[in-house]
Order: C-alpha cells, then structure tokens, then sequence
C-alpha cells in the first residue's frame, strides 16, 4: 500500500454549553442556551438537549426562548471556554506538531504520511477523545479522519455527538452523494435557495452540472468552489499558526431591496450572525466594513476603522450606519456583506453581554429548590455595586459565606445565585442584595 497524507478534523461537542454543564451540576442533562440573554441576544450554542426543542447557533434568543422556556439561558465565560480550548490544543500538539487552530472549540490535525490502516486510524480517533476528556474533566469531542480537509470535517459531523469517522480510500463520493448540498462550507440559505431553484438538493445533483453552468448561477468563485467540493477536491494544507486576517458574512436576497429601513434590519440580522462567528473563534475587531453589490452587480465597500477593538452588535451596527449614509439605494440592494479585520484575540469577560443597560433578568428560581430572600427588602433603597458588566447569568462568583457558585439571574436591586462547583453536586439557591459587600467575581481556578 501507498503512503499518503491524512487529516484528521476534531470538534468539541457543544462546547460553550458543554463547559457550562460541567462547571454547574444542576444543568447536567438540561436544556442549556449560551448567548446574550436579553432580547437582541444571539444563541452562540445551544446544548443537546436544547437543540431536541429546535434551538440553534446563530438563532436570536427570542426565537429561543419561545421554543424552548424552560432552558437556562446563560451569558458567556470567556475565559473559561479560553482555558478548555487552549487544554484542547495542547493535547492536539501531543499528536501532531502541525495544528490549524479554526476556533475555540475546532481544528485541523495534520497526521503525515501513512498508510491506511483503519484499525489503527480507530485507535487514533479513540485515544483522542480519551486524552480531551481527561484533559478538560470530561468534555466530549467528535473526529473524523480523511484525506483532505473537506472530507474529514464532513466526517467528524457523521457520528456527533462523541464520536468519529474514518472515511477509506474510494469511498469519499459515495459518502458525499446523498448529503444535502447545505451541509458544505460556504453554502448559506441564499445559495441554497438558488441551487433549490434549479433542482439542487444533494451533493449528487450537483455532480450534474457543469462548471460553466455553476460558474453562471453562482459568480465565478462560488462555481468553480462548489464544482470542485462536490467532486471532493480540495488541495487544502493544514496550516499551523495561519493569522485570521478578518471574519466576514454575506447574504444575496431573492428580492432587492429599495428602502433603508429593510437594507437596516437586513444588516442587524447579518451583524447577529457574525457577532455569534467572532465569539466562537474568539477574536475581536477595530476595522468593520460593509459590501453592497446593486441590480446591476455594480459592487461597493466602504470601511471604518475605530479606536477599540470591538465584537459588540450595537457597536458594530453604529458603523455600519455611518457607512451606508449617501448610497444610493435606487438602483436596488441585490447583495450586503459585513466584515471585521484588524484582528485581535478577545481578552475581556464581557462575551455575549446584553446592548442595553438594564436586560438583566431575574430568572425564576426553580421550585425543587429552596430560596431565601431578604424579609422587607426595598429595593429601590440600594444603589447597586455590581462588576463592571453587571451581575449576568452565568457569571462565577464567591461568597464570603456561602462559599462559589454562579449567578442565575438579576434585577430590581437583587441577584439570584445557585452555590455549586463542577465538584460539589447541585447546589441551593440564593437571593441576596446585589450590592451585598460579601459578594464578588469568582475565578474560573475556584473551579
């Protein structure tokens, strides 16, 4: 047999939801939504159990919350999720010196050249999740292993969660025949649409078209991508240590558009989805631009740079405000791009908080357990002391009484805590001031 190059793709299993089941007892096996909590936050990951009721990444939390109440709705830890992956990565380095880190909870794994084995492939792919489990206290991840990039990703979503997939030599286009056409990298709801229009649905149907008429659907890199892809070509190399130059999404409409209003909320739905791409590689931006691309496919883009970096929506947003003034919307908006560049990994705590002071929530407690509110307490007689960002759902705390825990929710003068660790089993719940002097911020090494 010939040697040849294989990849192996690894991806954490809802992780941001992941991590917060493990560091809070009382959600393990709960539906559990991570994301801004308030009403324009954005789901960043949803948990198994959640994702059963329909809850998806990228879907706004109202929508969430209207298919799945019950679910505890959490803002996120950063640097909790930064500690885990960073754990992730070395345990991937301890395989191959040739990583692509692609997020905080995916990457690319450069094997060398070998021969196939699928026995020893499997083993490979076991003792992976083994040493991640043990590595992060119990954290699942999904493998797949193939000759090229394309295929290995493909492949590590065959058996999610906690599991993997080998794909053998020659089998690659039967496995990617019936897959929708959806389930390849770079095929949005617009492209989907389109490819629907002319009797696309599987990978197999695409097969059917020719470059050329692909390349006159599409545009020009679209076609040529989707031609190859579909044949399983992809001269992809992994990449260790490759720079992010810039994180960017777009969308083509059915229908152009005409009035600012709806060219507004078409980049405020746009704007939601790349906020959600940015936390989930952890990066933040200073430089935010805009592509709009008229009738008659005449195509603009305009930035601005601005003094901080940011990944705030409503910051984001003001931008993009600034730097649609002056179009002339006449001619009709066919397609809207959104991008941030100058590039920067996030380092504050603040991931996925709410845009407008005030969101916070007091979440219901739940009634299983026992909740002690101070007698006659006035609210309005308390000037709150809370962190910086507020006390949000999620957020690790300690009590010089009552010892860690996590904050279950906030408002009216007051906060809401449940005193648990990942090591003590479900704990009570608390409401308490929230300018109680014997609160503060816990520390994910509490944990």
């Amino acid at each position: 047999m010939t040697t040849e190059t294989w990849i192996l793709h690894v991806d954490l299993d809802a992780f941001f939801a992941s991590v917060e089941q493990r560091d809070k007892p009382s959600l393990r096996g709960k539906p559990v939504v991570v994301g801004g909590v308030g009403q324009r936050g954005v789901v960043a990951t949803a948990s198994y159990e959640a994702r059963a009721y329909g809850v998806r990444s990228a879907m706004s939390t109202r929508e969430a919350k209207r298919l799945c109440g019950h679910a505890a709705y959490l803002n996120g830890r950063f640097h909790a999720y930064a500690r885990d992956s960073q754990l992730v990565m070395d345990v991937l380095r301890e395989l191959s010196a040739t990583v692509e880190p692609l997020s905080l909870d995916e990457a690319y794994v450069d094997l060398g050249r070998l021969e196939f084995d699928p026995q020893a492939f499997a083993d490979i792919a076991c003792e992976l999740r083994e040493a991640i489990a043990e590595a992060t206290g119990g954290l699942t991840a999904s493998v797949g292993i193939a000759r090229t990039k394309l295929l290995a990703k493909l492949a590590s979503e065959i058996n999610k969660p906690d599991g993997y997939f080998v794909v053998s030599p020659g089998m690659e286009m039967d496995l990617l025949g019936p897959m929708p056409v959806r389930a390849l990298p770079g095929i949005g709801p617009a492209m989907e649409e389109r490819l629907l229009h002319v009797g696309v649905k599987t990978i197999d149907h695409a097969r059917g078209f020719e470059k050329a008429e692909l390349v006159s659907l599409l545009g020009e890199a679209a076609g040529v991508t989707l031609h190859d892809m579909v044949r399983g070509i992809d001269h992809r190399k992994v990449e260790s240590n490759r720079p992010r130059k810039s994180v960017s999404i777009e969308d083509t409409f059915e229908q152009d558009l005409f009035a600012l209003d709806s060219v507004l909320q078409s980049l405020d739905g746009l704007v939601a989805r790349l906020v959600s791409r940015m936390a989930q590689g952890g990066y933040s931006g200073r430089t935010v631009g805009l592509k709009v691309r008229d009738s008659g496919f005449a195509t603009t883009t305009r930035n601005l740079t601005l003094s901080t970096s940011t990944r705030s929506h409503g910051e984001i947003m003001r931008a993009l405000t600034q730097l649609i003034h002056g179009f002339e919307l006449d001619r009709g908006v066919r397609l809207l791009g959104v991008s941030v560049s100058n590039l920067s990994p996030w380092v504050q705590d603040a991931l996925f908080e709410d845009e407008a002071a005030g969101e916070s929530e007091l979440l219901e407690v739940p009634k299983t357990q026992s909740s002690t509110i101070t007698p006659a307490l006035d609210a309005t007689a308390f000037q709150v002391a809370t962190p910086a960002t507020g006390w949000r759902a999620g957020m690790d705390i300690h009590h010089a009484t009552h010892g860690d825990g996590w904050v279950w929710g906030s408002g009216l003068g007051l906060v809401t805590m449940r005193f648990e660790t990942r090591f003590t089993g479900p704990g009570r719940v608390l409401t308490l001031p929230a300018d109680d002097p014997a609160l503060r911020v816990g520390h994910w090494d509490t944990f």
